[in-house]
């Protein structure tokens, strides 16, 4: 009786120790699994560049507004025969400073076409850019995400000011403010899904807009990003993009119902290979507050050095 206890204990033992280095297997086997693709649209990816490593990624966007969100977040259509329309073209570079380390930038350069009642504009030129710098404080484990941290400054390279009226606002380029942003980003690997998520708050600094001194509220972007990776090098995208901003001060006083929020939703599929990732999107605005209810579609690839 007593060796078939022993027998017994020894037999659970040896379930349980294999059951556990097959449970490490599969966990290893996710954290070596290093799929290929050119990331989300809009939501961060944690893992940085390489030290020394250069890649850039440009973006085409073409955007149509098909309505606007009101102050109650009541969507209204725009009026028959009315068009808004944005061609949108998007560098976006990053270089690996050291091994955790990395600094990038985006310029913009868009072209606005505007009909409304029976009037057309077009204008073209720079749009905001952005500075980054990222600092890899935590890798992958098979309990932790990659955690990244994030510093962004918007520089006011679009012309925001001294608009044209008979432009119908196509040649308000940027908001015309510096703005610092402070975040983090996290992503994880569950095969074959990778997931991603950003929370990023940036502050406005204070500036005269035509003669106005101008104070816009504090801004939060939040985003989520799926990829589901299939055979033959495809994958597939899901989206969640939000933003939120109070309300902003003219001179000193507040100005009532001037806040604004969205949040977006964006489906794509990709193909990659060792040398370029390339992503085909559509996204759309599903709700919002003082906002355009936006249709883009976007193409980006992305090329390492």
């Amino acid at each position: 009786m007593k060796s078939r206890i022993i027998v017994f204990i020894l037999s659970l033992e040896f379930i349980f120790w294999v059951n556990l280095s097959h449970i490490f297997a599969e966990s290893q086997e996710g954290l070596e699994w290093e799929p290929l693709s050119a990331g989300p649209v809009t939501t961060w990816t944690a893992p940085v560049c390489s030290s020394g490593e250069f890649v850039v990624q440009p973006f085409l966007f073409y955007t149509r507004t098909r309505g606007v969100f009101n102050g109650r977040g009541h969507y209204d259509s725009l009026p028959g025969g009315d068009k808004r329309i944005q061609y949108q073209e998007q560098l976006f570079m990053q270089y690996g400073l050291l091994e955790r380390l990395e600094i990038s930038s985006l310029l913009v350069y868009q072209q606005n076409y505007v009909k409304e009642g029976g009037l057309k504009a077009h204008a073209r030129g720079l749009g905001d850019s952005y500075l980054f710098l990222r600092y890899c404080a935590l890798e992958e484990s098979d309990l932790y995400p990659h955690i990244t941290g994030v510093f962004q400054l918007k520089i006011p390279t679009g012309k925001y000011q001294h608009l044209d009226l008979a432009k119908l606002g196509a040649d308000s380029m940027g908001s015309g403010t510096y703005d610092h942003g402070y975040g983090v980003i996290l992503s994880k690997k569950f095969k074959p899904l990778v997931l991603h998520f950003d929370l990023i708050y940036s502050f406005p600094v204070e500036r005269k807009i035509d003669g106005i001194k101008t104070q816009y509220a504090g801004y939060l972007n939040y985003d989520f990003g799926v990829e589901y990776f299939l055979p033959k090098r495809f994958n597939l995208l899901l989206e969640l993009n939000g933003y939120a901003q109070g309300d902003q001060e003219e001179n000193g006083a507040k100005i009532p119902s001037s806040d604004s929020q969205s949040l977006a939703i964006a489906t794509g599929v990709g193909w990659s290979n060792e040398k370029i990732q390339t992503l085909l999107v559509y996204q759309r605005t599903l709700t919002g507050t003082n906002s355009d209810a936006n249709d883009s579609a976007v193409l980006t690839l992305v090329y390492g050095f």
